[in-house]
This record gives structure tokens, C-alpha cells and sequence, in this order.
């Protein structure tokens, strides 16, 4: 059964507002994570990692928390301890991270297998293989005079609808939502869902659809 409310505060698993390293694009703070990453997923103390390479214990405290450029040599030095190459302690600082940036009236118009006469969808970006493992496909739907109603949109991932404009009475699985402008709905793509009913047209509202990368 469907849910409008709930008395149960969620549980975030992440926090929006968190900053990882405030200098995070600085390469020693980049090179200190790796270095530190390595180490504790061999389950290697700081003392143990002095003890093989030479370096003194607070030098290590200060390359993994990038307070200091450790020169070629030390990275040589360390990359041997930890059996790992040197071009993986840069990995993070060369990592691309992606963006897409669609400006009003420019996301492209996507045809597929769900869509119908008087829908249009507008595809707002999309990234592809990326560090997180998850896909997210963000859509703006407009829904005019002339759509039919349906129910029969069924896949894989999470969906979230964010009402714009408009009104319309969306099915998931056995219950009706009726979607007014602010309104949010956030639910396993898996049932079969749709809207059912065109309460105010036009009507617009924004669709992100998320999904494991292999599937």
C-alpha cells in the first residue's frame, strides 16, 4: 500500500552539506588520501609504514594529511611498500568529475518506448560510467491537451516526481496520488505506474529516474 506521510524521521545516509577536505583539488592533500587509503586497507600501522620505508612517523602524518609535498623519491619509497604503482597516488587528482550544465529550453527531446501522443520528455542530462556506480536520468514531462493517460510505465531503479504545474492524478501499483504544483512523489520504479488522471492541463513536472550503473 502506498504512504502519504510518515511519523518515522529517515535516517541520511549522506550529508548534502558535507565537504570532504576543503582543499581536496590540492595534489598533496590528493596524494595523503591515497597514501592513507593503501595503507589501512592492508591493514599497515604508521609505525609499521616507518618501520619499512625509513620515514619517520610524523612526516607520514604529515604526507597523508597533505601538509607536506613528498618529493619523487619518498613517493618511490612508498609505492614499494605498499606494492602499489606510483600513478595510484594521483588517481583521485585526475579523476574527472562530470557536469552537465542544460540551459531552459534546450534539454533534448527524448522518444521511447513510453511515450505518447501530446508527451514530451526532455532529457536534462546525463552522465554516464562514473565513480558512484549509479545512474540518474533527470526528465522534464509535459503533459498537454492532447496526451492520452496510461499506466503502464514499469523498469528497474528509483523514481522521484516533482510537481511544477499543472494537476494530474498518478498511479503506483494499487494507489492514486493526486500531484499539485510542489508535491513530491518517491517510489520503486518497479510497480507499474503512470497518470491515470489529467486534472489541469498543461501539466509539468519533473521525473529523476536513478539505477545500479550495471544494470
Amino acid at each position: 500500500m502506498g504512504q502519504t506521510k510518515s511519523n518515522v524521521k529517515p535516517v541520511l545516509m549522506q550529508d548534502p552539506h558535507s565537504v570532504r577536505e576543503q582543499r581536496e583539488k590540492i595534489l598533496e592533500v590528493a596524494i595523503g588520501r591515497e597514501v592513507r587509503a593503501y595503507r589501512k586497507r592492508q591493514n599497515i600501522t604508521v609505525a609499521d609504514l616507518s618501520r619499512m620505508t625509513g620515514l619517520s612517523i610524523g612526516m607520514l602524518s604529515k604526507i597523508e594529511n597533505g601538509n607536506t609535498s613528498p618529493s619523487l623519491t619518498t613517493l618511490e619509497n612508498l609505492s614499494h611498500a605498499l606494492s602499489v604503482p606510483l600513478t595510484a597516488f594521483f588517481r583521485k587528482f585526475e579523476e574527472r568529475r562530470e557536469a552537465i550544465h542544460t540551459k531552459s529550453g534546450e534539454g533534448s527531446v527524448v522518444i521511447s518506448d513510453g511515450t505518447r501522443a501530446g508527451h514530451q520528455y526532455n532529457l536534462l542530462g546525463h552522465i554516464g560510467s562514473n565513480s558512484s556506480g549509479v545512474l540518474v536520468e533527470p526528465y522534464l514531462i509535459t503533459l498537454n491537451s492532447t496526451s492520452d493517460t496510461f499506466k503502464v510505465f514499469q523498469h528497474g531503479g528509483i523514481e522521484t516526481i516533482y510537481m511544477l504545474e499543472g494537476a494530474v492524478d498518478y498511479r503506483h501499483g494499487d494507489t492514486v496520488y493526486p500531484l499539485r504544483p510542489g508535491d513530491t512523489l518517491h517510489f520503486d520504479a518497479d510497480a507499474p505506474h503512470g497518470p491515470e488522471t489529467l486534472v489541469d492541463l498543461p501539466a509539468r513536472y519533473l521525473a529523476i529516474i536513478s539505477y545500479p550503473q550495471n544494470t
